[in-house]
């Protein structure tokens, strides 16, 4: 069950990032599917990267970890 909930939020911050992006790539000329692609992609490796050394600490996620690396909190 984590997984799936992990998974389905790093699509949600992908996607919430990507229409975030499409308004500032029209604004400055850039194709919309690539400013679209490259602020998802930015913000999914973020929130990964985050998963990965909370992982790389002790080999488990909590649930408190899980919540920084998409909050961008603080452990």
């Amino acid at each position: 069950m984590k997984l799936t909930v992990i998974i389905g939020r790093i699509v949600a911050v992908f996607g919430s990032s990507a229409l975030a992006a499409i308004a500032g790539g029209a604004v400055i000329g850039v194709e919309l599917w690539k400013s679209a692609a490259m602020a998802g992609f930015m913000a999914t490796a973020r929130v990964v990267e985050a998963l990965l050394r909370a992982w790389a600490d002790d080999g488990v996620l909590s649930r408190e970890e899980v919540q920084n690396a998409f909050t961008g909190g603080s452990k």
